[in-house]
């Protein structure tokens, strides 16, 4: 953080359905929020929310105390913190780059070796609460980095979040934890879409489903909102696009390999996963549900065969 001056700028690199949230959240806090995204529509929306528009992620840095790396994955993550005109060659000593995308704990752990000596701290903690949650600001953060670090920076990862977990103090902790909870929601997510199919065969209606799931032992967040996705048959635009659990899952898959692990119900879910991807690229996590009803020849909808 820049010497003398209170920590009210903000920054945030990759401004889609998860970076759009934390950047309205950064605004409605009070932090003056700067961004950049390779889209120019998303670079628009942004600007219309009240945030200020960079030309390139170093610029980001540039203005900020603080800055959110929300992309996609480790290549994307290490070029905009370590590459040409990147945070480590803009940001100023004391400043922190906030590591919240979701990528290998290997990569994370590469780039904060990369990042020893900069004087720019490194917060590795990937998210949880998808879609709803950054719009909301209401995150579940994993977050790793020496105390005084966490400390330090709790009120720009509080205006994103509703629950800050501290996992660990090295890069790379983080996205351990993360890649542990995306095996068991994947396991969860792929387990509702099975048994949606089931329900629509044996012709219950969804709302049925719904109801009975929902407050049962079975019911919680990740299942109650796939359920509603899948009988309303909202299967693109919903905020939670499938290429992001598919390459969580890849995570998962790959640490149980590194760390000699079977993860056969995660390894299941990835193949679910892996098939509604290849047949519907454009979906969102429940259209995989569209391709077990297609086997089985029957759709649940909230009311019953249509």
């Amino acid at each position: 953080m820049r010497e003398g001056i209170a920590m009210k700028t903000a920054g945030v690199i990759g401004l889609g359905d998860m970076g759009s949230g934390l950047a309205k959240n950064l605004i409605a806090n009070g932090f003056t929020t700067t961004g950049y995204d390779l889209s120019a529509a998303r670079m628009a929306a942004f600007r219309d929310m009240g945030g200020h528009g960079a030309d390139t992620a170093g610029a980001v840095g540039a203005e900020a105390d603080a800055v959110f790396v929300m992309v996609m994955n480790g290549d994307q993550a290490r070029e905009v913190i370590l590459g040409e005109g990147g945070l480590v060659s803009t940001m100023a000593k004391g400043s922190a780059v906030i590591l919240s995308a979701t990528i290998k704990p290997r990569e994370a752990r590469e780039i904060g070796a990369a990042m020893e000596g900069s004087g720019i701290h490194l917060i590795d903690t990937p998210v949880s609460g998808g879609f709803p949650g950054a719009q909301g600001g209401t995150l579940t953060m994993m977050a790793a980095a020496p105390g005084d670090v966490l400390d330090t920076f709790r009120p720009v990862m509080e205006a994103v979040s509703a629950v800050i977990h501290r996992v660990g103090t090295e890069p790379g902790d983080g996205q351990t934890v993360k890649a542990c909870l995306q095996s068991l929601i994947g396991a969860q997510f792929a387990a509702t879409f099975e048994a949606a199919a089931l329900a629509a065969k044996a012709g219950v209606p969804g709302q049925v489903i719904l109801d009975v799931f929902s407050t049962s032992s079975a019911g919680c967040g990740i299942v109650n909102n796939a359920l509603q996705k899948i009988i309303d048959r909202q299967f693109e635009g919903t905020g939670s696009h499938i290429n992001t659990m598919h390459k969580d899952l890849t995570i998962s898959m790959g640490l149980g390999e590194e760390l000699g692990v079977p993860l056969h119900t995660a390894a299941a879910a990835m193949q679910i996963f892996h098939a509604g991807r290849t047949k519907y690229p454009d979906g969102d996590n429940w259209v995989c549900t569209r391709v077990i009803e297609e086997i089985v020849g029957a759709e649940l909808h909230r009311t019953g065969r249509p």
